[in-house]
């Protein structure tokens, strides 16, 4: 079962149009995909394939790298030759840039044409993508709306968002080019949620969603997972970025685990109890052991690390693997059954045992 592989949801998807980011797609049926960016010199090549293979482990889909200038072109090349992952290529100001990105291998552009010049430049950027078939993800921020939609709306509104998207995509259609993801970002969550639902109303293009400048660590990861866990328990968005002034890796971790929450990517989920004065363990070094191994694992198992005497023989059995922990020693279970007590020192590795086991009963061809 693949990371990004979707289970079942509660809520019916948004139906969009599919474009293909190299072996990933983002709308039609595909599971919701989770991208990064790199935040090393592009220049720097062994630092930026370094950084993209890192939130690669961590569960990311697609990577995106700036390409500030010409003269980063090479560097954009030798790392996608390299990248574990789709590369999309980002470029502002210069359409000369995008050209070149596009020959030398890119997955996707992200562009905004508001600033990549005229028509005449903006046709040279899309026969580009037309020619090496990729699709241009065009991108609407709220620091960044047309002086005349400012005016008509009276400032940044959620209306104006939308209306600056939607030319965005008829000028990119009157050049003839259809291969498109746009996104609409705020750093606001509510003002993101509003433009995003606006446009979703108006168009069936897909959504990468994101809100934008949203901070560091676990603000950051709040906020984010605010605006996108709204919009996607509607049905609306088609990948995600979440934005944190903080590692890849750390966002794409984040990224995963609001998919996993929201039953939109299969993958295992630890539950442990907050503990209380009752707790004889340092469960939080338990549970902190569990999850950092069953990174290794794609299967939807639900894993207890329990150190309560009132709740955690229950929940430990009502998951399908859990250990109950108490003064020196765990009892572990898997699937309702009690299997064993173990030292403490022990407990992680036989759950992990059953983890592994349940598991590969999961994978696709188990009864083949």
């Amino acid at each position: 079962m693949s990371r990004a592989e979707q289970v079942h949801c509660p809520w019916p998807r948004r139906r969009t149009r599919p474009v293909s980011v190299g072996g990933v797609v983002i709308g039609g049926d595909a599971p919701v995909s989770v991208q990064t960016m790199t935040k090393t010199d592009t220049l720097d090549v062994t630092a930026t394939v370094a950084q993209i293979e890192r939130a690669a482990a961590a569960g990311a889909d697609i990577a995106r790298v700036a390409v500030p200038s010409l003269a980063a072109v090479p560097a954009f090349e030798r790392i996608r030759a390299a990248s574990p992952l789709p590369l999309v290529a980002d470029v502002h100001f210069d359409h000369r840039i995008a050209v070149a990105c596009a020959r030398a291998g890119a997955d996707k552009l992200r562009i905004n044409p508001g600033n990549i010049g005229d028509d005449d430049r903006l046709a040279e950027v899309t026969a580009a993508a037309q020619q090496v078939g990729i699709p241009i993800r065009v991108g609407v921020n709220s620091g960044s709306l047309e002086a005349d939609l400012l005016a008509r709306h009276g400032g940044v509104t959620a209306a104006a968002l939308a209306d600056s998207a939607e030319r965005t995509v008829e000028r990119m259609r009157r050049l003839g080019f259809e291969a498109l993801v746009v996104s609409i970002k705020a750093a606001e969550v509510p003002m993101t949620v509003a433009a995003n639902r606006e446009f979703a109303g108006r168009s069936d293009l897909p959504l990468h969603l994101g809100i934008t400048e949203a901070g560091f660590g676990c603000a950051a990861a709040v906020k984010s997972a605010a605006g996108l866990g709204i919009l996607l328990a509607e049905g609306i968005g088609d990948t995600i970025r979440v934005s944190m002034t903080d590692p890849p890796e750390d966002e794409v971790e984040v990224g995963v685990y609001l998919l996993r929450s929201l039953g939109l990517r299969a993958g295992p989920w630890l539950i442990s109890c907050p503990t209380c004065g009752r707790c004889r363990v340092d469960l939080a070094a338990l549970a902190r052991e569990a999850e950092a191994a069953l990174r290794e694992l794609d299967a939807p198992l639900t894993v207890a690390v329990m150190g309560c005497e009132v709740n955690g023989p229950g929940e430990a059995r009502q998951a399908d693997v859990g250990l109950a922990a108490g003064r020196g020693r765990a009892v572990i279970f898997a699937r309702g059954e009690q299997l064993r007590t173990v030292p403490i020192g022990e407990a992680v590795a036989a759950l992990m045992c059953e983890a592994r086991r349940i598991a590969e009963t999961m994978a696709p061809n188990a009864s083949d």
